[in-house]
């Protein structure tokens, strides 16, 4: 029983060590005066009033393909369309009180025809969406600006494993819930959530509607937006993703200004370095991004990185693997001045790069695949106004056109995975062995190509 006792006292000291304040004890037990309780309620009081409740309602369209055997007897389209009201709520972050705009996750309300904010004060506020990125998961809503409360930011790059963090949020329809915990670990990536990934991991308790609220610390600055949890029965099991400040801050910025994420471009092909290919190859260190080609003419070859650099920090902050790497310079804008510190020879280098727009790539397709050589590849979208890469040249009888594809061809996925953008496609190519298959959209038809 002593060494129980022990221990509390033990954690006890730790925590409010943590919030500055002083402990005290009398034979053994811990006892605050009423003003040295250690609380983070100040620190609520001044930031749940910029968390917000979100009420989305809308309909999904669902798409089913009709078997070709039916559409030869019976004749009529190729696909069936259905579509389907739904409703939802999740969470919000006001983060201008002066232009009334809130932050949420895309997933919270795509597709929706009406968004309505619940303040807590009780106000109920219909939300116009400005713009949204998917792959990223962000998206930015604006409400009436009047006697709002916005959350101030904080630098997400400097947060540290074993920060203490406070998740609020609006769980199962439960406003202004609030949950502590730490940060568990920083840079994930890997867990096919979305297409860039450099989450926040935190133990603070998330659950179904916490998605898009507040990731804050005790200061009460904003770090992060909850965004997704990993529990085998969708429940908190103390495994929870956000997407640092830092990098919504990024996105929603470009949003603003143009209206749509404008994603910066580096021009390299690469790979994870890990302890295998760190000894096979002299490398002289087991974790960054290892870079294997870099593209003529792009950002990368201007700013002087070579083949077999590792690029082990943007702009000061280590990366661990190309996921990460290419995560942090997706979602920058394009243009962005960004500082990169390689590894060349076991010497430490930096550079100076101006990133591409990725947005107006046009690029040789042989760059991403041996089997698409002959095709030139740029942003597009196909004539139901999906966005995809198409293919805007094709040389005759090229491997390209050999494997079916055509001048006008969108290509919109690769083995079930989206794809809406070059950069995209070279991530999903990359390093891909086996059978891939393509999903290409023709005109109003859908069909699969399949490449070796």
């Amino acid at each position: 029983m002593k060494k129980a006792v022990n221990r509390l006292l033990i954690g006890s000291s730790l925590l409010v060590a943590s919030l500055g304040m002083s402990l005290h004890a009398t034979a053994g037990i811990p006892f605050f005066t009423e003003e040295q309780t250690p609380s983070l309620a100040p620190m609520l009081e001044q930031t749940t009033p910029a968390i917000v409740s979100i009420a989305v309602e809308g309909t999904q369209v669902q798409r089913q393909r009709i078997p070709e055997m039916f559409r030869h007897f019976f004749g009529g389209p190729n696909e069936q369309v259905q579509e389907r009201p739904f409703r939802g709520l999740g969470s919000g972050v006001i983060i201008d009180a002066e232009r009334g705009y809130v932050v949420t996750n895309n997933h919270v309300v795509d597709n929706a025809d009406e968004i309505v904010v619940k303040l807590t004060d009780g106000r109920e506020l219909t939300a116009k969406k400005i713009g949204a990125d998917e792959q990223s998961d962000i998206a930015l809503l604006k409400i009436e600006p009047e006697n709002l409360v916005a959350v101030p930011l904080a630098d997400s790059d400097k947060l540290r494993v074993g920060d203490f963090v406070v998740a609020i949020g609006n769980p199962f329809g439960l406003s202004q819930t609030v949950t502590s915990g730490i940060v568990s670990a920083l840079g994930r990536s890997g867990l096919n959530i979305g297409g860039y990934e450099d989450y926040i991991q935190t133990d603070a308790a998330i659950n179904r509607g916490n998605s898009g609220g507040a990731l804050v610390n005790l200061r009460g600055e904003l770090v992060g937006i909850n965004t997704a949890i990993f529990g085998p029965n969708g429940g908190n099991v103390g495994i929870g993703f956000a997407i640092p400040s830092n990098m919504m801050k990024s996105l929603i910025d470009q949003i603003i200004e143009f209206g749509e994420v404008r994603r910066g471009l580096l021009g390299i092909l690469g790979q994870d370095v890990d302890a295998g290919l760190s000894e096979a190859m002299n490398l002289g260190a087991n974790k960054g991004a290892f870079v294997s080609e870099v593209s003529p003419d792009s950002a990368a070859e201007k700013g002087g990185i070579q083949a077999g650099d590792i690029i082990i920090a943007v702009n000061g902050n280590d990366v661990a693997s190309f996921q990460e790497l290419r995560a942090k310079i997706g979602t920058m804008g394009a243009g962005a001045e960004v500082e990169l510190t390689l590894l060349r020879k076991g010497d430490r280098v930096n550079v100076d790069v101006v990133l591409d727009d990725a947005t107006g790539a046009v690029v040789a397709a042989q760059e991403i695949h041996p089997a698409l050589e002959g095709a030139t590849l740029a942003n597009g979208t196909t004539e139901r106004g999906n966005n995809g890469v198409e293919i805007t040249e094709l040389e005759a009888r090229s491997p390209a056109a050999r494997i079916g594809l055509q001048e006008g061809d969108v290509i919109v996925g690769v083995n079930r995975n989206r794809v809406n953008t070059v950069t995209e496609l070279r991530a999903m190519l990359d390093g891909a062995k086996g059978v891939i298959a393509l999903n290409v959209q023709r005109g109003t038809s859908s069909l699969y190509l399949v490449i070796r």
